[in-house]
């Protein structure tokens, strides 16, 4: 397992499940916030979590209201407490993805850039792909230089539908 995902195994005090379009999302908590989103079958997701199952839990069900209204095309942003466990590098990377709007893209050498580390942009593709938080740290956003989508956690198939849902993107995968 990844340094992120043993401490939020370590870090979790709540979990739920919650049903989208595109397939189930585990979401855990710590005593801080948010610290995890992960679709069903996605890479690097954790596995079963210690923690107990609390849909009333405030955040939790802060979080899936959120996402709920995300697929209808009603929220564009979440407002959520978030406890982003990684790398100093990797926290740095997501808060970059935060910056990206519903409907906009960024390719991995511009949030590399915006960083100050252009030659960073492997690291930058790295982080990207272990963020935990699906969809709320929306790394669905970044693309590949020539406007292809790359790799996605949750599979490119996601990838393609949650950009559509924002309308960032039309077409079909190069």
């Amino acid at each position: 397992m990844s340094f992120a995902i043993d401490s939020i195994h370590a870090a979790c005090t709540a979990q739920t499940s919650v049903a989208t379009p595109l397939g189930a999302l585990l979401l855990a908590r710590t005593s801080k916030g948010l610290a995890g989103a992960w679709f069903e079958g996605q890479k690097h997701h954790p596995g079963p979590l210690d923690a107990p199952q609390r849909p009333d839990d405030p955040v939790l069900r802060a979080a899936a209201g959120l996402l709920l209204g995300y697929f209808e095309g009603k929220t564009t942003e979440f407002d959520l407490p978030l406890d982003l466990h990684g790398t100093a590098f990797q926290r740095s990377v997501w808060q970059a993805l935060l910056r990206i709007a519903s409907g906009e893209t960024r390719s991995y050498g511009e949030i590399a850039r915006e960083l100050g580390s252009p030659q960073a942009v492997r690291a930058v593709g790295s982080a990207v792909g272990s963020n935990p938080l699906s969809v709320i740290v929306p790394c669905h956003r970044v693309i590949g230089s020539a406007g292809d989508l790359t790799g996605y956690a949750g599979g490119v198939a996601r990838k393609r539908a949650l950009l559509q849902l924002e309308g960032a993107f039309a077409g079909a995968v190069h």
